[in-house]
Parts: C-alpha cells; structure tokens; sequence
C-alpha cells in the first residue's frame, strides 16, 4: 500500500471519527430534551388531573347541543 493511500485513509478515518461524535453529541443532546419534555408532560398531566378533581363529572345530557 503506497504511503499517499495510507494518509487517505487515516484522513477518511479522522473524518468519520469526527462525524461519529457529532451525531454522538446531537443524540445525547436531544435525549436530554426528549427527557425533560417527557418531565413537562407529566406535570402538565398531573395539574390537569388535579384541577378535573374538582369539577363535576359530565354526563351524557352535556353532549347534546342545545336548539338554535
């Protein structure tokens, strides 16, 4: 193998170890934003939860229109 294909190689491979860590770091970065987006649906949910609590329970008489 001559010296020049050699550095090409090494080169190509400097590249992709270069592109592997950025795509690395885009993962962990919206892994992070996944998982506090997923925090905020959860509290999101539980007040939700907690201020239906309070509120009558509908019925089926709440679902016809009223005439008009």
């Amino acid at each position: 193998m001559s010296e020049d294909r050699l550095i090409e190689l090494e080169t190509r491979m400097a590249y992709q170890e270069a592109t592997l860590q950025q795509l690395n770091d885009i993962v962990t970065a919206q892994q992070r934003r996944l998982d506090q987006l997923e925090r905020a649906l959860r509290e999101l949910a539980s007040r939700v939860a907690r201020r239906d609590e309070g509120l009558p329970k509908a019925t089926a008489a709440d679902d016809i229109a009223p005439d008009g």
